[in-house]
């Protein structure tokens, strides 16, 4: 991940961190209900963080796109499954996903580049 977007992630889950403690009811059901859809079950969760990367790209969420990305990465998908998703979310999103998709392969290049460093 570039620092950049290293640094945009991490501000990105400080805030997250914050409003779990303003509203900690609300996030813990959150976080709860996130790890339980997440779970393996008939579809990986490799799977669905590639249709969560989808969804995010097409309903324009920068920070979704970010996290999505990395939890993509970390569920081993790769390069080619991604850029596979953004397609699939160019098509259902039109135009603005295209944008979008632009901007989930820069994430992905940039956090590409950085790993390929370290």
């Amino acid at each position: 991940m570039s620092k950049q977007n290293k640094e945009y992630y991490g501000k990105t889950m400080q805030l997250i961190e914050q409003l779990g403690q303003a509203i900690p009811k609300t996030m813990g059901t959150y976080n709860r209900l996130h790890r339980v859809v997440t779970e393996d079950g008939a579809l990986s969760f490799k799977v669905k963080e590639l249709m969560a990367l989808g969804i995010a790209i097409t309903v324009r969420c920068d920070g979704c796109i970010a996290y999505h990305v990395q939890q993509s990465l970390s569920a081993e998908a790769t390069y080619e499954e991604i850029v596979e998703t953004i397609g699939v979310a160019i098509m259902m999103g039109g135009g603005p996903s295209i944008m979008y998709g632009c901007e989930a392969l820069a994430a992905l290049e940039q956090i590409n580049a950085f790993e390929a460093k370290e």
